[in-house]
């Protein structure tokens, strides 16, 4: 009772901004409001207590789909979907092998599945993945986190072996090639500023998951007459950029454009379409106390307002491409201080 309490008022009484946080350009090309896909990785909580706070949390119902998915359905956004994310322990919990043969005995495979899967939930985070969420009312994500804190979720800084990350996957205003050039031209120059603002963990910096751009495609991206339509914009980011393993990751927004493009330059099997960015960088600090969605959001925004601003953007990526150029700069990497002259201020 006293956690309810607690909820109801800091929902009725905790002061929020106007149109929290929101981005230079709040709606599609269409009018709607843009959306923004949320995936929290975290561990120390089984699958049926992460369901039950989730549920509680923001309403629907329960669906089990095995011993690591689960969804929580007819909620107001849609469809909340949870897993241990490991893609090989889900197809064991998917696979209807539970039954005992003739003796009564479960097979070996099974049982070393089982083993495997236990063992994978104390290394494999469990996932929750939000469905598309407007952007104006992301701050409501933050109750979730504080739910799944008290609940006992672990974060990032756990343990020596826990990668976990926050993945922010903002819709963006429109699909077309000037768009998604300017967010990469944007991101890419605010690359090592915003690594060194997330406070990376190493536990995260030592996996190739989020990689950042080559220098060579930071070059090609950033020259001044750099005008690729969208066939050029996708085939350059193939060449440079065949994997997923980005610290922004583009295939989902590419093969939301034009899959077969995509699947002639990389494995497709993981890529989900969606018009959306995948931004991976954020450490998951669930466990620690003050920890919300806004610092990183708040990173991100840094983002958003420079891939609009023309005038700005240029003159960073001048700057940039001489940093790249500049070997004394690239050794002592001053790039993360140089770049915050060309933040934007974020009440």
């Amino acid at each position: 009772m006293a956690t309810v309490i607690k909820h109801l008022y800091q929902r009725l009484f905790k002061p929020t901004p106007p149109d929290w946080l929101g981005p230079p350009v709040r709606e599609t090309e269409s009018g709607k409001i843009r959306r923004i896909g949320v995936e929290l990785e975290f561990s120390g909580l089984g699958i049926e207590q992460i369901a039950r706070t989730l549920r509680d949390t923001v309403g629907g119902s329960i669906s089990p789909i095995s011993p690591y998915e689960c969804d929580v359905e007819d909620t107001p956004h849609g469809t909340y979907h949870i897993e241990l994310d490991s893609s090989y322990v889900k197809r064991l919990g998917r696979e209807d092998d539970d039954k005992p043969d003739d003796q009564g005995l479960f097979s070996l495979e099974r049982l070393s599945d089982e083993v495997i899967g236990a063992i994978a939930k104390q290394i494999v985070p469990f996932e929750i993945v939000t469905p598309p969420l407007p952007m104006s009312d992301l701050e409501q994500m933050n109750d979730l986190v504080t739910r799944l804190r008290e609940a006992g979720a672990r974060g990032t800084h756990d343990s020596p072996i826990y990668a976990f990350g926050l993945h922010l996957n903002p819709e963006l205003p429109d699909t077309q090639a000037d768009t998604l050039l300017a967010y990469l031209q944007a991101f890419v120059c605010l690359f090592p500023w915003l690594a060194k603002a997330s406070k990376v963990d190493w536990s995260r910096r030592i996996t190739p998951y989020i990689d950042r751009f080559g220098s060579d495609y930071a070059r090609l991206i950033t020259e001044p007459d750099y005008a690729p339509d969208m066939d050029q914009l996708i085939d350059d980011y193939l060449q440079y950029n065949a994997t997923r393993n980005r610290a922004l990751d583009m295939l989902p927004v590419f093969a939301e454009v034009d899959m077969e493009r995509v699947k002639a330059g990389v494995d497709t099997r993981l890529v989900k379409p969606r018009p959306a960015l995948h931004y991976r960088l954020p450490n998951c600090l669930i466990d620690e106390d003050g920890w919300t969605l806004e610092e990183p959001w708040r990173h991100w925004l840094q983002v958003e307002h420079l891939a609009v601003d023309h005038a700005r953007r240029d003159a960073v990526m001048h700057a940039y491409r001489q940093h790249l150029d500049d070997p004394v700069a690239k050794l002592f990497d001053v790039w993360a201080r140089d770049c915050e002259q060309w933040l934007t201020p974020i009440p």
